[in-house]
């Protein structure tokens, strides 16, 4: 009997584990997360959202300013996750290129921009621990990884676009590499 109750109160206890959690969530990153998406939707609106889509268009022109230079200036400016946002401005067949690069940079860069991802600077702060206790320079480390990072996440989103390509294919399905204009896509 005593097997059944234990075993219950764990199974409880895992819940009321993830009621924490959810909880810690709702005082910490949901509404940073929520501002974060109030203040990107202000900017584009102040910017206005042809200059937004503008970017974009430029960038999306060649996969160097596609997968380098947007991913690199949208995390710098928005941070993790909101930079992920500035996909929604590209053609649908760069999307999953965008989000292969994009979700890789937002951690790559963390070395020299903590900002871009605070929620997993652990990560970085325990390699960097390691390398201080060989004697070695963590800012060179953090360039290294920087420049290391933007090559592999140019060629993840390269390679996004080729696979995109070949599953569309194979799939029959089109996906449109041309832009919207601001009326058509809030028409749609």
């Amino acid at each position: 009997m005593d097997f059944i109750i234990n075993l219950a109160e764990g199974f409880m206890g895992l819940f009321q584990e993830g009621a924490n959690v959810f909880i810690d969530w709702m005082g910490s990153i949901v509404p940073l997360v929520l501002i974060l998406m109030t203040a990107m939707n202000a900017l584009v609106n102040i910017l206005g959202e042809e200059r937004v889509t503008t970017l974009a268009r430029l960038s999306a022109k060649n996969p160097v300013s596609r997968y380098m230079i947007l991913p690199f200036v949208s995390t710098f400016m928005l941070g993790n996750p909101m930079s992920i946002t500035m996909g929604r401005f590209l053609p649908e067949f760069y999307k999953p290129g965008w989000a292969a690069s994009i979700m890789q940079f937002n951690h790559t860069s963390n070395g020299i921009f903590p900002h871009i991802n605070p929620g997993e600077l652990f990560v970085w702060l325990g390699i960097a621990q390691g390398v201080q206790a060989l004697g070695l320079n963590i800012t060179e480390l953090a360039i290294r990884y920087l420049l290391v990072g933007l090559v592999m996440n140019f060629v993840g989103g390269w390679t996004t676009d080729f696979i995109t390509e070949r599953i569309s294919k194979q799939q029959g399905v089109t996906l449109s590499k041309e832009f919207e204009s601001v009326a058509e896509a809030e028409a749609n």
